[in-house]
């Protein structure tokens, strides 16, 4: 297999990557066959994974703009995959001249391409770590230089935290984050979850069973589960609902049934 001269190397890219595959669905180019593969075998179980990402990116971007409107003009986006168009920089710089954004991700592939396309931008960087170790987030060179915590930020977790098994104490890990932010951040997240889907649990499960298979495991998270992420937050309206749900700007019955899969919410830390 020709490795291109975008993958940075010590990769294994005969191994499948859960932000190749999301960049796969998004239409992007930084995927390798094993992603598309892997992706085509999920979506034989649910032809709507591409819709359900742009939902997710759709809300993404609402939340981001819905940030700057409440004056808040730090970001620090966890799990944030490769960047594609209309990436939180690109949203909230638009929205504010002031806006900072720190990506974090443990996928070398999403950092390097982060680097590439954040170079010349001061006002944003990538940092190559894990939700799972908070401190190492927060305790980076990048994090000191572009976050002032004494000021309100909002922390995205934008379908990463389905990736993150309970023996992993996601709960844990976001609380801790929480625990560093000064009050009126916010928290902005989304989730999947059978609950959302326009097709019976069975069928997803064969879906979930393909990123099991690539030991990238997919938790489906009942609402009440999820819920439980903005512990310490207050939910703003309306709340936490499906994707499109969340403050729409389009009709919301012209939506596809596939762009309701997955639960999303704005918290604000008292």
């Amino acid at each position: 297999m020709e490795r291109p001269a975008w993958a940075p190397s010590g990769i294994d890219i005969s191994v499948p990557s859960v932000s190749r595959i999301y960049d796969y669905y998004l239409g992007g180019s930084h995927n390798f066959e094993v992603d598309r593969e892997a992706a085509r075998k999920a979506m034989e179980f649910v032809p709507g994974l591409p819709k359900v990402m742009q939902s997710n990116r759709a809300f993404m971007r609402r939340a981001v703009r819905f940030a700057v409107d409440e004056g808040v003009t730090q970001f620090l986006d966890i799990g944030s995959g490769i960047p594609t168009f209309g990436n939180v920089h690109e949203v909230a710089q638009a929205a504010s001249p002031d806006a900072r954004v720190l990506y974090v991700d443990h996928d070398p592939v999403a950092v390097a391409h982060s680097e590439a396309v954040l170079a010349g931008n001061a006002a944003a960087a990538v940092v190559a770590a894990d939700l799972r170790k908070p401190a190492d987030v927060l305790g980076s060179p990048q994090a000191a230089r572009l976050l002032d915590l004494d000021r309100p930020v909002a922390l995205l977790l934008v379908s990463v935290l389905h990736f993150v098994e309970e023996q992993d104490e996601p709960h844990r890990a976001v609380a801790e984050l929480r625990d560093a932010l000064p009050s009126g951040s916010l928290l902005i997240l989304t989730h999947a979850s059978y609950e959302t889907m326009p097709l019976p649990q069975e069928t997803v499960g064969g879906a979930v069973g393909v990123y099991r298979d690539i030991r990238n495991p997919l938790v489906m998270r009942p609402k009440d589960e999820v819920a439980r992420f903005f512990d310490g937050f207050e939910l703003v309206a309306p709340g936490l609902v499906k994707l499109p749900e969340w403050r729409p700007e389009t009709p919301v019955e012209q939506e596809d049934p596939y762009a309701f899969s997955g639960f999303a919410g704005v918290g604000r830390k008292a």
